[in-house]
């Protein structure tokens, strides 16, 4: 091979001087290694990342990824991923937050842009607890569960983020758990690889503070759609009863995919990716048609 010749990327491209900082065991580990993984995988240089991290123990990330990013503020990740999507459509961009993050304060935020489908793939990491915080409920939280902010059981049912995406016109839904690392980078994959918005919902068991919805936990429930004859991921009305199973067998893999339109597609001014809003000529631009539209 000559000097010349590209070399293929590894791990230690996406690495930085940084060590993560998590509770020793906790989910986000292996979530960030299915992340490396598919993006040795994808083969995608660093420089065309753009990632973006809510507020939680999955936005201390962002120290520890060698990608162009931004830690953004609490349940906003994803309006800062669409304007990065929208002014650079060359670049990849990942956002990345929590079930309190994403389906609490943020929960707006996840609902329309899933029925925009912006071309974003979108990772939380779902541990069913407000971690950083020390242990209190969250919009994912099971029914009758006990925390420090409800001692006497969660009242309010929880949020299902699949049978939302569902309803919500997402065009690729996908849950993993952090228990199988290779299951889950598979869905990774597909969810960047995908034209249009990608949900990979994570069970992340937080070992600190949930000693409910543990590893052994899921590890007794969980069972993958691709081994269930006969279904297909490109039929939504049979992923609905798939994303309403909760109890003794909770399905992961991907429960839904089909192509659609982009956002920018559909705008004459984004359409053609040649013409990437990032790269406009702005020193030349007479603003006085603009003044004098609103004047």
């Amino acid at each position: 091979m000559s000097d010349n010749a590209i070399q293929p990327l590894t791990f230690a491209d996406y690495n930085n001087a940084m060590q993560p900082t998590w509770c020793p065991a906790c989910g986000d580990f292996a979530i960030f290694m299915a992340l490396k993984q598919a993006l040795v995988a994808l083969q995608i240089p660093p420089h065309q990342i753009f990632q973006v991290w809510g507020i939680g123990c999955s936005g201390n990330m962002s120290n520890w990824v060698n990608v162009y990013g931004v830690h953004s503020l609490h349940g906003r990740a994803l309006p800062v991923a669409t304007a990065a999507k929208l002014v650079n459509p060359h670049l990849t961009v990942i956002a990345e937050g929590g079930d309190g993050d994403g389906y609490g304060i943020g929960l707006a935020h996840f609902i329309h842009t899933m029925r925009r489908n912006l071309d974003i793939t979108y990772i939380v990491h779902n541990n069913l607890i407000y971690g950083l915080t020390t242990g209190q409920t969250s919009p994912t939280s099971e029914h009758g569960f006990k925390s420090r902010s409800t001692p006497c059981g969660v009242i309010e049912r929880p949020i299902n983020p699949i049978a939302l995406a569902l309803s919500s016109d997402c065009t690729y839904i996908a849950r993993g758990f952090s228990g199988d690392v290779n299951h889950l980078k598979e869905l990774i994959i597909g969810g960047i690889r995908h034209r249009g918005f990608a949900l990979i919902d994570i069970f992340q068991p937080c070992v600190t503070f949930n000693n409910q919805n543990t590893y052994d936990w899921f590890k007794e429930r969980v069972y993958k759609l691709e081994d269930v004859e006969g279904y297909t991921a490109r039929d939504k009305e049979q992923a609905f009863p798939r994303a309403l199973e909760w109890g003794p067998k909770i399905p992961i893999g991907l429960f839904y995919q089909e192509e659609r339109a982009t956002y920018a597609d559909e705008l004459d001014q984004l359409s053609s990716p040649d013409e990437a809003v990032v790269e406009h000529d702005i020193m030349n631009v007479d603003i006085m048609k603009s003044v004098e539209r609103f004047g």
